[in-house]
């Protein structure tokens, strides 16, 4: 049984860890012609129908344990992951260009964040969730990797493929949450598409103090949530959930003064100022003046778009 789509992405968001990669090389000519039979159909993490990939749509057939979908041709290698000897589930680069024809593109975007980045969403039925509201977890794919993929990939509609690489223009690796993802986006994406296109930043990378500041800091390194090298300014964003406390604001209060020593301005985001449109807008006239960037979008058109990707977003 070839598994893909959406439940290929609630397998992926509850097994936190891909298997050995080189699982993922076994080449197939083509996939099964025919469903399996309803009763090995038994997957107690995943909703119903599942979804899954056959090679002949003359054998499609309704039914209310499985969506069949059809992929016709030789199936590249890389398309599926073996998980064992009765079933396979499209890789994480697969099932993000399957999805591209399921997504709007925002939230196709907020998907690749997650695919890309150390943390994901539960699913329904999840009765393990953590207090923070997702799972971390290792990175499951790279911006370069789906990149890669959605380039060489035959045998899918040409929309997705398009929709998908679109996507991966606004796409960052190294997210290490959801709220982190939406505030990148809302600052990086075009005017276009309602973000207020910042340069992109690197996402939780390490920091590491120089000799002469080593002594004066209470970590071998920092990471902050949006970093900008070339500019030395760092946005960190403050849950109300994490970051209250005695103890989480003496820690916030180390790690800003040992960045300041070295040199990085950082620059907080409260939720407060994150849900607060007019806020949100001050904040990220800030950030643009030390990036050294104008501010040039025009309304009513931008307000349009950015209201409606704060819609999708929050």
């Amino acid at each position: 049984m070839y598994i893909g789509y959406q439940s290929a992405l609630e397998y992926w968001r509850v097994h936190l860890a891909l298997p050995n990669n080189s699982i993922r090389q076994r080449r197939i000519n083509t996939l099964p012609k025919k469903p399996p039979p309803t009763e090995q159909v038994k997957f107690s993490e995943l909703s119903f129908p599942v979804h899954i990939m056959l090679s002949n749509p003359k054998n499609r057939w309704t039914s209310k344990m499985m969506k069949q979908h059809m992929f016709s041709g030789e199936v590249p290698s890389g398309c599926f992951i073996y998980i064992n000897g009765m079933f396979a589930v499209s890789s994480p680069e697969f099932c993000f260009i399957q999805m591209a024809g399921k997504l709007p593109l925002f939230k196709l975007i907020e998907l690749g964040y997650e695919l890309c980045g150390t943390y994901s969403l539960p699913i329904a039925g999840d009765t393990e969730i953590p207090d923070r509201g997702f799972h971390i977890r290792p990175q499951m794919t790279s911006v370069k990797k789906l990149s890669s993929f959605a380039a060489n990939i035959t045998g899918v509609k040409g929309q997705n493929a398009a929709v998908a690489k679109r996507a991966l223009q606004y796409i960052i690796d190294g997210s290490a949450s959801p709220m982190e993802t939406k505030l990148s986006m809302l600052m990086t994406l075009p005017y276009k598409l309602g973000g207020f296109g910042l340069l992109k930043p690197k996402m939780n990378v390490r920091i590491t103090p120089s000799k002469t500041n080593r002594k004066s800091s209470s970590k071998a390194f920092y990471t902050c949530d949006l970093f900008w090298p070339d500019h030395n300014l760092a946005v960190e964003y403050d849950s109300d959930q994490f970051h209250t406390g005695s103890e989480h604001i003496t820690d916030d209060s180390k790690k800003r003064n040992s960045l300041t020593l070295m040199g990085v301005r950082v620059i907080t985001v409260t939720t407060k100022q994150l849900y607060d449109m007019g806020d949100f807008e001050k904040v990220v006239g800030v950030v643009a003046k030390c990036l050294n960037k104008r501010l040039v979008f025009k309304n009513p058109g931008f307000t349009i778009a950015h209201r409606e990707l704060r819609n999708q977003l929050l």
